[in-house]
Parts: structure tokens; C-alpha cells; sequence
């Protein structure tokens, strides 16, 4: 009988980049003159799931968000694994903003991997499990044609292929 191959699809965003990026990008907004005197803070919390930005209007909490991006990129982290809720007031007339940090494969997304590798044809299976895609095939060709597809198309957040395996 034939070896199994496989790998895991997957979307994790690294905590730690993510704290550096914060850092870097508090740093510059203290440093800016023009958000000097703004109170912007940006801050991880909810247990490493959400960032919090707070600032004096509206205008500024789009800057510093602007910033807190620019440090992401620089970072690796991709802005697709960002979702910003809506700004909202807070106290002594200051905004704040949301921003959750997607991990894992949400099962809509999980189902166009499995929907995608299901119409190219190729000689594979994919099985959803948990927050992970398993893609299984014979064939080593087969399964790097599969990455190749999937790094082509636009499943809403940024996709990782780890625990390549050939048995």
C-alpha cells in the first residue's frame, strides 16, 4: 500500500509578535508631536484576543491605528487576521476601538478550503478538524499543488501549512 502524505492548514497569529508590535507602535505614538497630548493608549487584553485602542476623537484613533498596522506588517502579522468592531465613546468624551485577533479557522472559512480542494480535482481529502484543516494525499506532487491553490485564493484570513508528514 501506497504512503499516506500529509499537512495541516492553519491561522495563528503569534502573541508574542503581536505584544512587539504594540510596544513599537506605543512607543511611536508617545513619540509623535502630533499625538503628543492625545491619551492614546493601545493595550492586549481579554487573555491575548482582543486590542483595545483608545484615544481623544476619532481622528487620532485612526492614526494610531494606522501605526499599530504599519508595526503588524513590519512584524509579520497579517491584517487579515485583524477584525475592527465599530468606534465607540467612552469617558470625558474620548473613543475607543476593538480590535479582535482571529485564530483558528472559522468553519465558513474551514469549509472553502475543503470546498476549493474538492473542485480542483487533484487526488487529495481534506477533513475539517477543530480549527485545523487536514489535507490528505498520496501523491507529495499532490499536496504542494494543493499549498500552491490555496495561497492563490482569498479565504479571509492568513493561512499557515504546518506538520507537513510522509509516512
Amino acid at each position: 500500500m501506497a504512503a499516506e502524505n500529509s499537512f495541516d492548514v492553519v491561522s495563528k497569529v503569534e502573541i508574542q509578535e503581536v505584544k512587539n508590535a504594540i510596544e513599537q507602535a506605543t512607543k511611536e505614538v508617545n513619540a509623535r508631536f502630533d499625538l503628543k497630548n492625545s491619551k492614546s493608549t493601545i493595550t492586549l487584553e481579554g487573555g491575548d484576543e482582543n486590542i483595545l485602542l483608545a484615544s481623544q476623537d476619532e481622528y487620532t484613533i485612526k492614526a494610531v491605528t494606522e501605526i499599530l498596522q504599519q508595526k503588524m506588517v513590519k512584524r509579520g502579522i497579517s491584517l487579515k487576521n485583524l477584525e475592527y468592531e465599530k468606534i465607540e465613546p467612552a469617558a470625558n468624551s474620548s473613543v475607543r476601538q476593538k480590535v479582535k485577533l482571529k485564530q483558528g479557522i472559522q468553519s465558513d472559512a474551514a469549509k472553502k478550503i475543503v470546498a476549493a480542494i474538492k473542485d480542483s480535482k487533484l487526488k487529495a481529502q481534506a477533513s475539517i478538524q477543530g480549527d485545523t484543516v487536514r489535507v490528505v494525499s498520496k501523491d507529495r506532487d499532490v499536496l504542494q499543488q494543493i499549498i500552491t491553490l490555496l495561497k492563490g485564493k482569498d479565504i479571509g484570513v492568513e493561512l499557515q501549512f504546518t506538520n507537513y508528514r510522509s509516512n
